[in-house]
């Protein structure tokens, strides 16, 4: 059975799955839509069904009158409506009839095949993520759950969604004041209930990083998006720790970091560009890090950049900020094609393919640019 609905509303991201065919579910799905009388219902089966049934016979052809007998023969000795799940949303207060787990994924991840094998669907839906920072990371989350590339998502974001967010950020207008973490959760959620989403609201700190990286089994993989530098060097040192690897998209130049602490455990992070950290206890690096001022955190961002590779318009960015402008710039291109790298790496890492550190480079501007002298 799933959650009550008052644990529902509550947690405020996680919909309430009931599987008429246990007594308990069908009491308690009636009794919702006796008390919510507002409540919309959504039932589109007998359509997701006829998908199910021409992927599982692709050879046969299908007029409407062999494909309603295929479908009554499926669902017996249920009764349509008592088929599969029902998947009740609180925050749209929607109740949506869906094919269960194991028929809802095979069908979602159809068009995946032969790009990724069924086999290799059946390895990523036991893998682990976890995203810190849902700016940058909210285009990951998506990627991630659209193309079914693990099972489980963690995220963790203290901030809530301002407008100024909504140049990179796919949210709506009705999401502004709502936490980042709540939102994407939300998001994944309705485009498929069975993955599992873990929110950390309060974002990831020395107290809850443990957590975050260990609690339900290990991360397989980090995904560290966030601003402050504390965090970014902490996690990694924990990351480390634990051989998890870390990946992370700077969003500037296409730039893509890597480093496989699964396979290396004694490799230095972030490419050795942080030497002077080595050595340093998690407890050092808090204190030390904790209170940089926006100069020291310039400084430090360059050592793990390198000057030569951030473009000139962040460049202009970095000598005006706290003058003209208040926040990192960041592009809806870039971050859609941050989601689209770190996700390919990653699927490709759990898949034994990509065995590799470095860092990488997807610049537009250098690969499509005009080749025409005046």
């Amino acid at each position: 059975m799933g959650e009550t609905r008052q644990e529902a509303v509550g947690n405020n991201f996680r919909p309430i799955i009931f599987r008429r065919r246990h007594l308990e579910d069908s009491k308690e799905m009636d009794k919702l839509l006796a008390i919510e009388g507002a409540v919309q219902i959504i039932d589109t089966i007998d359509m997701q069904l006829a998908e199910l049934i021409k992927i599982e016979n692709p050879s046969e052809s299908f007029d409407e009158k062999k494909l309603r007998t295929y479908i009554d023969a499926y669902i017996y000795p249920s009764s349509s409506f008592d088929f599969g799940a029902w998947v009740y949303y609180p925050w749209l207060n929607k109740i949506i009839h869906l094919l269960d787990e194991p028929e809802f994924v095979k069908v979602r991840t159809s068009r995946n095949i032969y790009k990724i094998k069924p086999e290799e669907i059946n390895v990523l839906k036991e893998k682990k993520v976890g995203i810190v920072g849902l700016s940058v990371g909210q285009s990951i989350a998506l990627t991630l759950a659209m193309e079914r590339s693990c099972g489980e998502l963690r995220l963790a974001d203290f901030d809530s969604i301002e407008l100024s967010n909504m140049n990179r950020i796919r949210v709506g207008v009705q999401d502004l004041g709502q936490s980042k973490v709540i939102t994407a959760a939300r998001q994944i959620a309705e485009l498929d209930p069975y993955i599992k989403v873990l929110c950390f609201t309060d974002g990831l700190d020395t107290g809850n990083m443990d957590q975050f990286l260990l609690e339900g089994g290990k991360l397989d993989m980090l995904v560290e998006e966030c601003d402050g530098i504390d965090i970014k060097i902490i996690s990694r040192l924990k990351a480390r720790a634990y051989g998890i690897p870390v990946i992370m998209d700077t969003n500037d130049k296409g730039m893509l970091d890597i480093e496989r602490f699964d396979l290396e455990r004694d490799r230095p992070i972030l490419h050795g560009r942080l030497q002077k950290i080595e050595g340093y206890t998690i407890q050092d690096m808090e204190v030390q890090l904790k209170e940089l001022d926006l100069e020291q955190k310039i400084a430090y961002l360059v050592d793990i950049i390198g000057f030569e590779n951030v473009s000139e318009a962040m460049k202009l960015s970095l000598h005006y900020m706290k003058k003209t402008i208040i926040g990192w710039p960041q592009l809806a291109s870039a971050v859609t094609l941050g989601g689209a790298m770190v996700t390919d790496v990653v699927r490709r890492v759990f898949l034994d393919q990509f065995n590799d550190s470095g860092r990488y480079f997807v610049d537009f501007e250098e690969l499509i640019h005009n080749t025409k002298v005046d």
